[in-house]
């Protein structure tokens, strides 16, 4: 299939007798396994699809959205309800290990650096986060990819195990981390910045409110505001990561070495040079819509849950 000749459909030759020979296909473009389509001259790559289902739902997705909500309407219209939740198993099963690990690993750095005074009580929650998220992403990372995959691609559980073995035969074990960069530089600043910011906004309102500093309602309007600042700030870096991850599994189809990574600050470049500063901050509305209410559902879950089984432990001690 690397000819050009070999793509040319039957009876070509015979229908346009004035059609030139075509040329061979340069040595470079041979090894791709890619197929090419001659025509007057010129070679045009020929997309295969792997069947007529998933070929016409190709076709028919927008390829341009004006809005989130014009977003919702045409995902919706051309791919179904239930692909708003694609992707949702694996989201469960990265969320909940990596929430339980996150939300504990932040209680306990945070307690161990104010009661050895290795920080001030002001930043130890800055700090706290930062290394809890930056343990949790190791960890996470590889389901994180999967999840970003099944969204975005749309590949069924079966692809799915196919497209992540021929990374890591192609890339080794390491393509299973691809985007940790990114998504590092995203996440640690933001567990960072919305820690800070969470205490301290909690501060500001539990001081209207001493005798109820455990309140839900507190820690859900902390918990939004902190998160909506954190998410703004580390947009670009969900951009960088997000078009890392969708990327993996590009050049399985086609059977070529993956190109060589680029850097995380040469990605942002080539981003803004492409698409301005805007394209930094793509999906900024969904993001936003995203984060502001999942922290704030969180936080203040996370925060009642807390104060309900530390005044049932109270209440009922173990042991004799």
């Amino acid at each position: 299939m690397g000819m050009g000749a070999h793509c040319l459909p039957a009876g070509f030759q015979a229908c346009h007798p004035d059609a030139p020979t075509p040329s061979p296909v340069p040595s470079s473009l041979q090894s791709t396994g890619k197929c090419f389509l001659y025509c007057n001259g010129v070679l045009e790559p020929l997309y295969l699809c792997p069947n007529g289902t998933r070929c016409a739902t190709w076709f028919q997705d927008p390829t341009r959205f004006t809005g989130t909500v014009d977003a919702f309407v045409k995902i919706v219209r051309h791919e179904g309800t239930r692909t708003l939740w694609s992707g949702l198993p694996a989201t469960l099963v990265m969320t909940v290990p990596a929430t339980a690990v996150y939300f504990t690993a932040y209680d306990q750095l945070k307690a161990f650096l104010c009661g050895r005074a290795l920080t001030s009580d002001l930043y130890a929650p800055m700090v706290a986060g930062a290394l809890a998220r930056l343990g949790t992403v190791t960890v996470i990372s590889p389901l994180e990819l999967v999840r970003t995959k099944l969204q975005a691609q749309h590949l069924s559980y079966r692809e799915l195990g196919t497209c992540v073995r021929a990374a890591v035969a192609q890339g080794g074990w390491r393509s299973l981390w691809l985007g940790w960069g990114p998504t590092a530089l995203r996440d640690v600043p933001f567990s960072a910045l919305y820690w800070f910011n969470y205490e301290l906004v909690k501060s500001w309102l539990t001081a209207f409110r001493p005798k109820d500093p455990t309140s839900v309602g507190i820690s859900f309007v902390a918990g939004g505001i902190s998160g909506t600042v954190a998410a703004i700030l580390t947009l670009p870096f969900d951009v960088v990561k997000t078009q890392r991850q969708v990327a993996l599994g590009a050049v399985e189809a086609v059977r070529v070495t993956p190109p060589r990574a680029i850097s995380t600050w040469l990605l942002l470049q080539r981003i803004r040079a492409e698409s301005g500063t805007r394209g930094l901050f793509a999906g900024f509305l969904p993001r936003i819509v995203k984060a502001a209410p999942s922290c704030a559902i969180m936080i203040s879950t996370y925060e009642f849950g807390k104060s309900f089984f530390q005044r049932l432990n109270r209440e009922q001690p173990l042991g004799p």
